[in-house]
């Protein structure tokens, strides 16, 4: 198995537990989706899948109707989504996504996570470099062979297909998103979830005391609003 296998086998061990988070940031991407290509599905590739994604994080339908209402009107603002980068202590590198509608306040909190737990915010460059932006989809097993799957998908992009409890994965770069969203639609194969990943190129090994260190600083970001997601180069 690839490091997209490992990756995620690593990361479904914690997080995305807490549900009024995933709503959270489910509604952010339905008001950015909306904003960006309108409120009818059919004609909005991204608003299709983020719709799908709350399906999967069971976010009720009702919750889904108002967050594009809310996207509709004009006096709703739009996220902006911006990347911080930086290190946090033990030279392990960290790279936050966020979607705020307040720069401004989002730089100064993300800046002082990084103060208050021992780490340095960094420069646009300065740890992306480290981390492969990758997309993924999720579709139900099914009588599908991943290993067929992933021959017949190569030349849409995909680098990864693999099989786990909730069905079959598919990796790719992140460019390749749109090519794959549509080779699958048009396949008539039922896409539960997808999304997008920064996974590390290498990781580094720490100890238990190390780790506490690094988990106190992902927690802090993961806990404020406008952060979308934390990755690092931290080995789980």
């Amino acid at each position: 198995m690839g490091r997209a296998f490992e990756f995620r086998k690593g990361r479904k061990m914690k997080r995305w537990s807490a549900m009024a988070k995933a709503f959270t940031r489910i509604g952010k991407d339905i008001v950015m989706a909306v904003k960006e290509g309108g409120p009818n599905p059919e004609a909005n590739s991204r608003l299709r899948a983020v719709i799908q994604n709350s399906k999967a994080a069971n976010m009720p339908k009702e919750n889904v109707e108002r967050a594009i209402k809310k996207a509709i009107d004009k006096d709703t603002a739009n996220y902006k989504e911006v990347l911080f980068e930086g290190y946090a202590p033990h030279g392990i590198a960290i790279l936050v996504e966020t979607a705020t509608d307040n720069n401004n306040r989002t730089v100064a909190n993300v800046r002082s996570y990084f103060n208050k737990c021992n780490g340095t915010m960094g420069t646009q460059g300065s740890v992306e470099f480290m981390f492969d932006h990758t997309c993924n989809f999720r579709i139900p097993k099914g009588e599908i062979d991943p290993e067929e799957l992933e021959l017949e998908l190569i030349d849409f992009g995909a680098e990864e297909v693999f099989e786990d409890e909730d069905g079959i994965l598919i990796y790719a770069p992140f460019g390749s998103f749109g090519t794959i969203q549509k080779e699958l639609e048009n396949r008539k194969l039922e896409i539960l979830s997808s999304g997008f990943e920064r996974i590390p190129q290498i990781t580094k090994k720490l100890s238990e005391a190390e780790m506490a260190d690094v988990e106190k600083l992902i927690e802090k970001m993961e806990e404020d609003d406008d952060v979308m997601n934390v990755y690092h180069t931290m080995e789980e």
